[in-house]
This record gives C-alpha cells, structure tokens and sequence, in this order.
C-alpha cells in the first residue's frame, strides 16, 4: 500500500488545531544560510545577498507552515500504525516513510525551493521498520530512490536482480546479509531546469527563461538550470557537477572538508581528477540495469 499525502507541499494548508504551532519557530540560520553563493552557477550567484526582511519573513512563514501541515501526516502515520497492529499485522509489516526531495530555505540566499544540486535538497529522509531490521540504528550506505522498487519486490519474494532495473534491493543491508564494504560508492543526480518562453510577469527585468521568482525576484530554476553530477562517498566525500549551458559550468565540492558545499574547487583541484569525475559521470549517465549494479 502506497499512501502519499501532498504535505509538506504548498499551499501549506494547517489543520485548524495546529495553525498556531511553532508559533515563533523560524528557520535554521546556520551552515549556508544568506550567503553568497560565489563561484556557483550563474542562477544561485544572482540570489541577493543580504536577504531582505521581505523575503526572510516569507522563507520563515513557509518554513513554520511546512511543520505544522507535517503534525497531521504524524497523526496519519500513527493511525496506520495503530491499525496494522489492531490486525495483528504490525510485526509482519514492513513500513518505508520517506519523500521525494529535500528543501532549501534561504541557504545561499534562495527563498525556498528543492532544485538545486546541493546536499539540503537532494537528500530525503528515509526510515525503515519491519521483520528483522534492528531498531535505533543508522545505515551511512546511500540509498537512492531507484533502490525503492526492487526492495518492495525482494520483500515480496522476487529476484530484483533478474529485472532491468537500475536500482538495487537494500533489504539485505537492513537485515545484515550483505558485506557493507560491497555496497555502492558512486551515485547519480541529475536535474533538466525549467524556464518560462516569455518574461516573469512578476520580474519582467530579468527576461525569458527563468521560473519560480519569489520576492524580490529571486529566481530558482531556469532552462540551463540543467546539470548532472557524481555524488561519491570513496576515497573522498565529493561531489562533481556539470551544467548543460554555454559555460559547460563545473562546481566541485569536497564534502568532508567543506560539508555546506560553500567552496567551488573545481579550479583547484587536480586537472587529472577532474577527467576521472568525468568518465565516471558519462558511465552513470550511459548505464542501464545490471551496468548501473555493478
């Protein structure tokens, strides 16, 4: 059973007894927030830096909001749970809660959006309770939502690995059948940036193929908004990143060093590097089924 409910997308709608929630709550103001986002795509250099009140005050509002609609998908989940275990079935169940995208709300000075290639919007929760999986413990193995489908078909009994799909089963990681050391290190994000033919009508000044200008007229995607990168974990927590514009922009960020990406290596860092992030780029990009396993 899949149950998906739209929070904590907009409109951001609260129940009535949780309006006044987090009253004064306000979002996080460490790691990359209001910065300048120098050496970075053109998009994320044009954010404004201060931010004004105008847009802090939205991004605040935005921020509360998204928890107070999220109290009701906590009192969702318990009732699910209440029911499975009503039916005798909670310990035969396995439960997966997780999401589509992360969120920004004013790092590097953008009011609020999920489509930027940087660690807060591409990482997603991701909690697992069931038969054989130990409870208060943390995996540091990436998981990716391509792994979502063929775990769902190892628990139901079927052999994932027989399938074309890219992804990989992680039920055996979660019930410790599987080597750690042998799981991926590598992984692929990618996004195609979307941008309006004629001008925001809001911010006719900053001319076509821009989109979701928030105030101020602060943009968040555009067309060349379009990138794709190698996460990688070994031997160096990195990520490698190319954009499909007319630059062929590079961002480089080594993850261990600089963990709110605030530094752009890619002019750096060793050339030779550099070409082995891009072979491993083409090869993910390329992949299909069993070549992406391996």
């Amino acid at each position: 059973m899949v149950i998906a409910p739209p929070a904590a997308h907009s409109p951001w709608t609260a129940a009535p007894h949780y309006k006044s929630t987090y009253g004064t709550l306000k979002a996080p103001r460490n790691g990359s927030f209001n910065v300048h986002g120098k050496d970075k795509h053109w998009l994320i250099k044009q954010a404004k830096t201060p931010m004004s009140n105008t847009s802090i005050q939205f991004l605040d509002h935005v921020y509360r909001a998204r928890w107070q609609t999220l109290l009701s998908v906590d009192d969702m989940v318990q009732k699910v749970l209440d029911q499975l275990k009503s039916l005798k079935l909670l310990d035969s169940t396995y439960v997966f809660y997780t999401s589509d995208h992360g969120y920004h709300t004013g790092q590097f000075s953008l009011p609020i959006d999920k489509r930027q290639l940087y660690e807060f919007d591409i990482r997603v929760p991701l909690l697992v309770r069931g038969p054989g999986v130990k409870g208060n413990k943390t995996f540091l193995e990436p998981i990716l939502n391509i792994d979502l489908a063929p775990t769902f078909l190892d628990i139901a009994g079927v052999n994932a690995s027989q399938t074309s799909m890219d992804g990989v089963s992680f039920l055996p990681l979660l019930v410790n059948k599987v080597q750690k050391s042998a799981w991926r290190s590598d992984f692929l994000v990618q996004y195609t940036g979307e941008g309006y033919i004629t001008t925001d009508p809001q911010c006719p000044k900053l001319g076509s193929g821009v989109s979701h200008c928030f105030p101020d007229c602060v943009c968040e995607d555009a067309y060349n908004n379009t990138y794709a990168c190698v996460r990688t974990l070994r031997p160096t927590n990195m990520q490698y990143c190319e954009f499909a514009d007319k630059e062929n922009f590079v961002e480089v960020y080594n993850l261990t060093a600089d963990p709110h990406q605030l530094s752009n290596v890619a002019k750096s860092v060793d050339p030779s590097l550099l070409v082995q992030m891009n072979q491993k780029l083409i090869k993910l990009q390329a992949c299909s089924g069993v070549g992406c396993r391996s």
